[in-house]
């Protein structure tokens, strides 16, 4: 784990972790677009980014199962989480899914990063932030871009793993969600 104090540190760090040329897959995080980090591993050319990939991708409805296995298991894993307890477990929350597989086990390095407001007390209050915070600061994002609302409908709790295989960079600054 790492605590820096703003994004401009955050995304200094983040892009420390990851060597040019590997394959990243930049999670939909409100956080990782503030920091600046979707835009350097998307557009900088230094990376071999998933997402674009995956993006060129949608619209066809045949194209649904390489959606799947483009972006399944990264080398390297970029995302935010919703809450982190004071025990260190953190609690993601998704609509469809499509990250939920590279966090635990399909990425090889993943790297979260996180404003130290989404530190909660326990589980329980985890789940509550997920709802009455999250949820309709997604459903508001959601209904701008794509004209609907979001819904929790799959909740991941990462309580440990592997050394060295997830790293949390904490940032003093209130960014995401």
């Amino acid at each position: 784990m790492f605590v820096v104090d703003n994004a401009a540190d955050a995304k200094a760090k983040v892009l420390e972790l990851i060597p040019e040329g590997a394959e990243v897959m930049t999670n939909t995080s409100k956080t990782l677009d503030e920091i600046g980090v979707s835009k350097e591993i998307n557009e900088s050319g230094r990376y071999d980014a998933v997402r674009p990939k995956l993006m060129a991708l949608f619209g066809d409805p045949t194209k649904k199962r390489e959606q799947r296995k483009v972006a399944a298991a990264p080398d390297y894993a970029l995302g935010s989480v919703h809450a982190i307890t004071e025990t260190g477990e953190v609690v993601i929350a998704s609509g469809s899914g499509s990250q939920i597989g590279q966090y635990p086990y399909a990425a090889g390095k993943v790297i979260f990063v996180a404003g130290t407001h989404k530190i909660v007390r326990d589980a329980d209050e985890a789940q509550r932030r997920l709802r009455e915070h999250a949820l309709p600061l997604e459903n508001e994002r959601m209904l701008g871009i794509y004209g609907r609302n979001s819904a929790i409908k799959k909740v991941l709790s990462i309580h440990g793993d592997a050394p060295g295989r997830v790293t949390l960079v904490l940032i003093r600054e209130h960014l995401g969600f």
